[in-house]
């Protein structure tokens, strides 16, 4: 009981809006090298995604992403890929988002994938021009 509440924010388009950066994945920070950064635009609910994680080669992504609010888990993130690329690996159930900069994703259907993110004033230059060069 004595502890202070944090309060957070809404899980909105207008508060996800800007760049996040993936801090850590399930409690462990990312391995040197590896990155994910995703811009989001709380006006066309687009995004725009800068990774490499999952390939030794950086890629640059788009779409489209979704909110909404389940009764039993609270915020969903959802999105999909453009160029008929498919939706996401999963659908986020979004925790934690603070108005200091950062949140909390959990897999909708594995409760053991759980991600940090905090937000950056924007996508590095150099991380731009890698994942461009590699399309």
């Amino acid at each position: 009981d004595d502890e202070p509440v944090v309060p957070t924010l809404d899980v909105t388009p207008a508060n996800l809006n800007g760049t996040w950066q993936l801090a850590e994945w399930n409690g462990q920070p990312l391995a040197e090298g590896l990155y994910c950064y995703i811009t989001f635009n709380r006006r066309e609910q687009t995004f725009e995604m800068y990774q490499k994680f999952d390939s030794m080669y950086a890629r640059y992504i788009t779409g489209s992403f979704d909110i909404e609010e389940d009764p039993y888990l609270g915020s969903v993130i959802s999105g999909e890929y453009d160029y008929w690329m498919g939706d996401w690996n999963s659908e986020y159930i979004v925790t934690d988002l603070l108005e200091s900069g950062s949140m909390i994703w959990t897999a909708k259907d594995n409760e053991s994938d759980v991600t940090k993110y905090v937000r950056c004033d924007k996508v590095p230059d150099e991380v731009v021009a890698e994942a461009r060069v590699t399309e």
